[in-house]
């Protein structure tokens, strides 16, 4: 992947570290704008669901750097292991079974955390900066579209947040496709942006 141009790595450096402060910030990924805090910031994502208006009880999806953030909050192994390998960085968001201490703010008492490693380099190097997995919610207030430019975000929301990282108009489109792993196969829970038979198609693959 092509480094990052140094004016936009600054301002990600800036709010890596804001996450870093126990911040939210929005910041464009392969498809949307995204809100995000850190996912081992319990506080932070107790305000960032207050900031969306978002219900209680509903998980909330991450985003890694890599392979090993990802290994950090959750368990990535046999087919899990083969489907990341054949589609990140990109839009498959794997639910897996979550590392024991996550934030129930996150899996929802489920046992499971959503996952991806993106293919947006900006929001990679966000996760990479920042030290850490993090939130991936779309950054508007529930029940409103998903913006596509910093220029789109809701006032009523940007009051409540503490930073939002501009990184241009994103794509739009489908968002990511998520999958449950079960055993060797896998159960579809939202259509998006990789058909599933690609990813049928990934499991029986060696």
């Amino acid at each position: 992947m092509a480094p990052l141009p140094p004016d936009l790595d600054a301002r990600v450096a800036a709010a890596a570290e804001v996450l870093r402060r126990g911040g939210l910030v929005a910041y464009p990924t392969e498809t949307f704008y995204g809100l995000g805090a850190l996912a081992r910031d319990a506080e932070a994502l107790d305000r960032l669901a207050r900031a969306k208006l978002r219900p209680e009880g509903k998980p909330l999806p991450l985003l890694a750097a890599d392979v090993a953030q990802v290994n950090t909050v959750a368990r990535l192994d046999g087919l899990a292991a083969r489907l990341a390998a054949r589609f990140w960085p990109g839009p498959l968001t794997l639910v897996l079974p979550a590392a024991p201490d996550l934030d129930a703010a996150i899996t929802a008492g489920s046992g499971t955390v959503a996952i991806r490693v993106p293919g947006g380099e900006i929001a990679r190097s966000l996760a990479r900066q920042a030290g850490g997995a993090i939130v991936s919610t779309s950054a508007n207030l529930s029940g409103e579209p998903p913006p596509t430019a910093a220029s789109e975000l809701s006032p009523d929301l940007v009051a409540r947040i503490d930073h939002v990282l501009d990184g241009g108009r994103t794509p739009g489109g489908l968002p990511s496709t998520i999958v449950e792993v079960a055993g060797e196969g896998v159960r579809l829970l939202r259509e998006g942006a990789i058909p599933l038979e690609a990813v049928r198609r990934a499991c029986v693959a060696r």
